[in-house]
């Protein structure tokens, strides 16, 4: 099973974790990125995410599947926000569920780093003193 979403609102870790646990399986590995103080040696305020939605979400799917597929993961989430997000605020959570704990790791990280290479979502950070938009690059 897969569940994908794009969301404006906040990611709640409890369902998240609640929907991704599996009887059948051992380990529940979960990424969570988070909106840090510093970036670049300056002080963020905010991240903005723009997505081409449509778009991301076909993308967030095909990582997804692959990955579900090449690890026989039972269950994969990837939720991503969009909007202005303060510091410590989540923009992305990433939970699969799998019978042992290596593949459950290597599946995270592979669906992190593709999905920065990947899907069409853009970030801005606002500093105190200016902003930028950040290439989507691990």
């Amino acid at each position: 099973m897969i569940n994908i979403k794009l969301s404006y609102h906040p990611l709640d870790i409890h369902s998240s974790l609640h929907w991704v646990q599996s009887p059948e399986c051992g380990c529940i590995n979960v990424f969570i990125g988070t909106v840090r103080e510093f970036s670049n040696g300056k002080r963020v305020i905010s991240l903005e995410f723009e997505a081409y939605e449509k778009m991301a979400i076909i993308e967030m799917s095909k990582i997804a599947e692959e990955a579900k597929n090449k690890w026989s993961l039972n269950k994969v989430l990837v939720h991503h926000r969009t909007g202005k997000l303060l510091v410590g605020d989540i923009p992305v959570l990433i939970a699969v569920s799998s019978a042992h704990r290596d593949i459950a790791f290597e599946a995270c990280r592979f669906i992190i780093d593709t999905l920065k290479q990947t899907v069409p979502i853009w970030k801005k950070e606002v500093y105190e003193d200016g902003e930028i938009w950040v290439a989507a690059h691990p």
